[in-house]
């Protein structure tokens, strides 16, 4: 589809030579008739000049291209309008080029945000290095220790910002169908939060741009189709719990953040702990299960699930489907996240981490 619309761009650009052909008599030129004077003429020749640009660009996948479009619409309109008998169907390429500089524009603007948003997120620099030592270890209850040896953190540096790349499909509603996406998400550890980020082909030429965020105790999940009609902007109370338990659970990717003194632990049997999270004006457990091997199976808790009559606290369940190592910790890769609602179990996301990296300042 790029290649389709660069095509587009680069004819209806070089079409826009021959009114600086004409103007300078370079060549006879049949199909315009009227005369075109010579400042007119490096007008065609500034239009074509940035269309070509702009097909330059976007084969080179860069956001910026709508940049170059953007002026070359406007003028290549005002040109047509002052040929309208011999350029008139110039409308028509304009009008779609038009419409793809809206929806890249978009697009663009969603990511400068999220960027912006990035750059403001989490420590500039990283504190000095600490080992996550076994005499630290010692001070969480047994499960949870067999969890942290289990995983290859013992010995190794405390983690304190994590970037990771994901893949998996969703569903919108019970009975939806699956869509694809990946996902980039940023973590700080020493204060609890994440930015993530997606952008959904749900069909072509429609996409959905998707932000969720948990910053200073707060979240906040933003969804736009095409980056420019929001279908949620969620924030409040419920919003807040939720992302506070989505941070909770999501340890499972830098498990030393269960030494963190903001999340409270209490054995419940030999193979489960129940983990309180407090941050902010912020509350919030789950219960985190574990197997024989020391492996995270589950994280389970009581969470918003939105609804057009409210939230509802409902039963909220993460599963673990696989474990691979990255950079030497074992973590839990693959997972499932399921809604336990009085109508039936509603698995609305598969996940899988396909990349991460640790103490990593920025992005």
């Amino acid at each position: 589809m790029r290649y389709l619309f660069a095509l587009i761009l680069l004819v209806h650009g070089l079409i826009h030579l021959m009114g600086f052909v004409k103007a300078f008599k370079l060549a006879e030129i049949s199909q315009l008739t009227q005369v075109i004077s010579k400042p007119i003429g490096v007008f065609w020749l500034m239009v074509a000049v940035l269309f070509v640009l702009a097909t330059t660009l976007l084969i080179l996948q860069k956001e910026t291209w709508w940049m170059a479009a953007a002026p070359a619409v406007i003028l290549s309109q005002a040109l047509v309008f002052t040929n309208w008998q011999e350029a008139k169907f110039g409308t028509i390429a304009n009008v779609i080029i038009l419409g793809g500089v809206v929806l890249s524009f978009a697009d663009w603007s969603f990511n400068t945000m999220v960027k912006k948003e990035l750059q403001a997120f989490g420590p500039a620099t990283l504190p000095a290095p600490q080992l996550v030592m076994p005499e630290r270890v010692k001070t969480l209850p047994s499960v949870v220790q067999k969890w942290l040896y289990r995983s290859n953190v013992v010995g190794k540096e405390d983690v304190h910002v994590v970037n990771l790349k994901q893949k998996g499909e969703m569903k919108t509603k019970p009975d939806g169908n699956w869509i694809p996406f990946e996902a980039e998400q940023y973590n700080t550890v020493i204060q609890p939060g994440f930015i993530w980020k997606t952008r959904i082909q749900i069909m072509p030429l429609v996409t959905i741009l998707g932000r969720d965020k948990y910053e200073n105790g707060r979240g906040n999940m933003l969804i736009k189709v095409l980056g420019l009609y929001p279908i949620a902007d969620s924030k409040g109370p419920a919003t807040d719990q939720g992302t506070l338990l989505r941070n909770l659970g999501e340890i499972c990717w830098f498990p030393s953040a269960a030494l963190r003194d903001y999340i409270q632990w209490e054995q419940l049997d030999s193979l489960s702990a129940k983990a309180t999270m407090s941050y902010g004006e912020v509350t919030a457990s789950g219960v985190f299960r574990f197997n024989s091997d020391g492996d995270l199976v589950s994280f389970e808790a009581k969470r918003y699930y939105d609804r057009k009559e409210g939230a509802t606290l409902e039963d909220w369940l993460v599963t673990i489907k696989g474990y691979k190592e990255f950079y030497g910790v074992r973590i839990g890769y693959q997972s499932e996240v399921t809604w336990k609602l009085k109508t039936g179990d509603y698995t609305w996301l598969k996940l899988e981490v396909t990349d991460i990296r640790y103490n990593n300042p920025r992005i």
